[in-house]
């Protein structure tokens, strides 16, 4: 089958790392989304389906403007780590959502790791 946009390449990238990657109460899953505007984070518990934490850059007192630059995706780690830490979560596991490791994916979970996630 020949994939005919990045949209669907993407989708299909993300699933297959979706099989392999799941969240746990121990340690949940730290999914990353970036839009061309902005940038999202979650930490998810998989085994009941909820978000422990959640980070953006549309949050009104998100210290970045704009929000789509690496500026902004280093903040954007810091926070979720910071939410993160503050609930008891310190281990996650990283889900690039289908997006290459480089550019703000990667910052984000550079500065995550920098406010205390391991992973």
């Amino acid at each position: 089958m020949r994939l005919r946009t990045r949209q669907q390449f993407r989708q299909r990238v993300k699933h297959r790392i979706r099989r392999k990657v799941f969240g746990t109460a121990e340690r949940p899953r730290l999914c990353v989304y970036r839009s061309l505007k902005h940038i999202y984070a979650q930490v998810v518990d998989d085994a009941v389906g909820r978000t422990l934490a959640s980070a953006s850059s549309l949050e009104k007192d998100f210290p970045s403007k704009p929000g789509y630059n690496k500026q902004a995706a280093t903040e954007l780690g810091k926070l979720i780590a910071r939410r993160s830490v503050d609930k008891g979560i310190e281990q996650v596991v990283f889900d690039r959502n289908g997006f290459r490791y480089h550019g703000r994916v990667r910052t984000v979970a550079e500065a995550a790791r920098e406010g205390g996630l391991k992973f």
